[in-house]
């Protein structure tokens, strides 16, 4: 009786929801028999489940085994230790040659000629947000397609191209939906929008392990899935780039180009037409279905971050498709009752529709690349200036960073062997770098350094600024002339650091806090049990290497109050896992400043950091924070809901973080943590995570609401129409202002100079305390670096307070206007975060 009631609830619930493999293929006469189907690896019809990533990853490799067509690599993994697949279709002759087809290609491009002989690329791509998963089902028909279909232009496409398939650009999302969409599904489907299967909880599924969106990594490149699939890009360089998306369940069908008006004028000009061209094909294919779409509203082709927009600047043609969502197996829309297997042919049809586009404009597309690389130089040349000249400065760990981003765009950049003066500043040899414009990456160079601020239209999709070398707080100019340079023949490479230990018994050990990794470093000692004690003032002390000067900022490790025995072991294990250079010093006595028995060191303590999450939160933001926290200080933040804040005993941590979000807690909850900071707790809060640190008293400073500075646009005399043009006035697009800072301050040690660039994308806006020594940065008269902001922001912005920090009881209050750490990159703002945790315990002045 039970295997009864089994086997008929299966067959009712395939009923309800499940489409037949001719559902997808109806213009399809033949399948090659010895090629698994879907239903036959998954156990049911696509469509009728969401697919988990294991069973994806189990079902193309079933396929691999038995076609000649395809071949499959895993490129990387994901945090969470999940395969990324790419698969390369082919007909069965050149599966063999494929890597020889690649090499080619690669040659072709860099000699300049040869490339329409060899067989144009496409690359696929699905579902970079995980509750997106339209794309990667889609995927598995697709690959289904290319190795079974009998279908003569399947024929033609794979002898003519070669197809790679990256089927899922986002595991650890795509399973976290999966689960969700197949645990809170009924029997019988419910459509209705209201139903928990559609309203899925915070966090979402679009973010990877981390909580970032991969969609705008391409650039940044912070992550392991966006270096892996961009170092196969570089591999392949393809010519043609898809990117299958989903949006709001009540739109109908969105392909590019998109709105005319806000394309990056970096992209050339014969992209823009080959993406019109291609929309064609588009077009023919979901008119001959009677599908709606549209084409030239509401996405734009601005940032390069994103994946249907960075291969603009490489050569090739990146399409971005948007499907109303199901978000889950059924729901009722404006269009009526909008099912899963309905989002996927979509997918489908379009994915096919781009071979048609790909197999009949191979050589327009070829000739494009050839010439996009081979123009590159002369193109250069146009330019009002050669290149570009970068400080790295002291930070070592800071400088690779940067330098492996621009290594993975396949940027050439040259160590300077003569110091250069550029508009009054010194680019030293030792520390510096040369990047000409003439060389094969000439888009990407004026990509990643651009400082444009005015725009022809002012309504972005995703922000409007994102300097590289603002980000990482690194000072940058134009070269007018390359004969005013002198350069190292080779390119860059990172120096191995392999500092020499220094050996036992000496009074005290000490490091410099100019580094990236020394806050690391410094958890990572006090995570073993390792005393020590942070400089608030500069020192010269006697070191076996000779005088040395330590600045403030500075670690000491002072052999008399270590309480392990191995306690050394520990130290030089330590310093050899960062490479940080270890002095040993001879005295406390100091030839210059404060003694190392000083009241001017403070008691360095491990941070146990309190991360408050949650619905309200915004999921980027925290998982940002987290991020940071986890991969480049070691710290292991505990995250929590709202909810569970009240229940827990504040006095097991140092630091409690918010970032931006809605917070709401009870009277009580807000005693405690109140009185918690008081009795020495350090809090920080950034963005609207700040504004409710000041609605609560504890943050002594005023602030320029959001709305305040809406109402002053005039919108007296604005037409119906002019909606959106004001509400892109109204917002700050993701644009960089400079600051000032006081590098007095303990919140700014290991900071190189008074400037420092910080990203902006919220109107809420902190005025400078009134009180002594309690502005930690302020934005500059004329703040604006890149990126747009209407005049009226920039006023408002100019001289405002970007982080204030103070005394409250015994403990500390930091606030900052803006996110430290936004998408993982800003490497130069993430120090103020690092240096609460360390020195917010420090701090001296009271507020108001």
């Amino acid at each position: 009786m039970r295997h009864w009631l089994s086997l008929s609830a299966a067959v009712w619930l395939s009923s309800a929801v499940a489409e037949p493999l001719d559902y997808y293929f109806s213009d399809v006469s033949q399948f090659d028999p010895n090629i698994p189907t879907p239903s036959s690896v998954l156990g049911y019809e696509v469509g009728d489940w969401h697919v988990r990533h294991d069973q994806l990853v189990q079902y193309l490799y079933a396929l691999a085994s038995a076609s000649d067509r395809v071949s499959i690599e895993e490129i990387g993994r994901t945090y969470e230790q999940r395969p990324l697949l790419l698969l390369r279709f082919s007909s069965p002759e050149r599966q063999t040659q494929l890597d020889t087809i690649r090499a080619a290609r690669l040659d072709a491009i860099a000699s300049g000629s040869g490339l329409a002989a060899l067989p144009a690329v496409a690359w696929m791509g699905y579902s970079v947000h995980g509750n997106e998963s339209s794309g990667s089902n889609a995927a598995l028909l697709v690959a289904y397609y290319l190795a079974a279909s009998k279908d003569p232009r399947v024929n033609a496409l794979l002898n003519d191209t070669v197809i790679l398939l990256d089927p899922a650009l986002n595991p650890d999302g795509l399973a976290r939906f999966a689960n969700w969409a197949n645990t809170t599904r009924s029997l019988t489907p419910s459509a209705d929008p209201s139903h928990r299967e559609h309203n899925e909880p915070w966090p979402s599924s679009r973010t990877n392990h981390y909580l970032f969106d991969l969609n705008r990594d391409w650039l940044l490149l912070q992550h392991p899935e966006s270096r892996a699939r961009v170092g196969a890009f570089h591999d392949w360089k393809p010519n043609v780039l898809t990117d299958f998306h989903e949006m709001g369940p009540n739109s109908t069908y969105f392909f590019q180009p998109g709105v005319p008006s806000r394309t990056n004028p970096i992209t050339p000009a014969k992209n823009i037409t080959l993406t019109a061209d291609i929309a064609t094909y588009h077009a023919k294919a979901l008119d001959a279905r009677q599908e709606l779409y549209f084409t030239q509203e509401s996405f734009d082709d601005f940032y390069y971050g994103k994946g249907s927009t960075y291969p603009d600047i490489n050569g090739a043609v990146g399409i971005l498709f948007e499907q109303a969502s199901s978000r889950g197996h059924l729901q009722q829309t404006i269009n009526g009752p909008l099912s899963f297997a309905a989002t996927i042919k979509n997918q489908l049809t379009t994915s096919l529709s781009t071979f048609d586009a790909v197999l009949a404009k191979q050589q327009e597309l070829k000739q494009f690349q050839q010439d996009f690389y081979r123009d590159a130089k002369s193109d250069a040349a146009k330019e009002n200036f050669a290149g570009y000249v970068v400080d790295l400065e002291q930070d070592a760990s800071k400088a690779d960073a940067f330098m492996a981003i621009l290594a993975q765009h396949q940027i050439q950049a040259y160590p300077l062997i003569r110091t250069v003066t550029v508009d009054k500043r010194e680019y030293g040899a030792a520390t510096s770098i040369y990047i000409p414009l003439a060389q094969p990456q000439y888009r990407v160079i004026q990509a990643v350094f651009s400082t444009q601020t005015e725009f022809k239209d002012n309504t972005f999709y995703d922000v409007s600024g994102w300097t590289l070398a603002h980000a990482f707080d690194l000072p940058f100019a134009p070269v007018k002339s390359e004969r005013s340079v002198k350069v190292a023949e080779q390119v860059w490479q990172a120096a191995t650091r392999k500092p020499e230990a220094p050996a036992a018994g000496h009074y005290a050990y000490a490091f410099t806090w100019q580094d990236s990794q020394a806050p690391a470093m410094l958890n990572a000692l006090l995570r073993q049990g390792v005393q020590a004690r942070l400089a608030l003032a500069d020192f010269t002390a006697t070191t076996t290497a000779g005088e040395q000067a330590f600045n403030q900022g500075s670690v000491i490790i002072p052999a008399g109050l270590q309480q392990q025995s191995n306690w050394f072991t520990i130290v030089k294990q330590v310093q050899q896992e960062f490479g940080l250079p270890l002095y040993a010093i001879e005295s406390g006595l100091t030839s210059a400043g404060i003694d190392l028995g000083s009241r001017l060191f403070e008691v360095a303590k491990m941070p146990k950091v309190l991360l408050v999450g949650g619905e309200g939160v915004d999921q980027y933001e925290l998982g940002e924070v987290w991020h940071f926290l986890d991969t480049r200080l070691q710290v292991a933040p505990t995250i929590v809901t709202q909810q569970q804040v009240e229940r827990l005993n504040l006095a097991n941590y140092t630091h409690i973080v918010f970032v931006d979000g809605r917070y709401k807690f009870s009277e009580t909850t807000e005693q405690h943590i109140g009185t918690w900071i008081k009795q020495g707790g350090v809090v920080w809060g950034h963005k609207r995570g700040a504004q409710w640190l000041q609605q609560q008293q504890w943050l002594k400073a005023d602030a320029l609401s959001a709305k305040a500075q809406a109402a002053q646009f005039d919108s007296s005399q604005l037409r119906y129409a002019d909606q959106e043009q004001l509400a892109a006035k109204q917002r700050i697009a993701g644009a960089i202002f400079n600051t000032e800072v006081d590098l007095s301050h303990p919140l700014a040690f290991g900071l190189s100079d008074s400037t420092l660039p910080m990203f902006k994308d919220a109107t809420w806006l902190l005025q400078p305390s009134k009180a002594p020594f309690v502005n930690v940065a302020k934005y500059t008269a004329s703040p604006l670096l890149a990126g747009y902001a209407d005049d009226i922001y920039q006023q408002n912005i100019s001289q405002g307070a970007a982080l204030v920090a103070h005394r409250l009881g015994k403990g500390s209050v930091i606030a900052m206007t803006d996110n430290p750490v936004f998408r993982g990159y800003w490497y130069g703002t993430s120090r103020l975060l690092a240096n609460a945790l360390f020195y917010g315990h420090t701090l001296s002045a009271a507020g108001e």
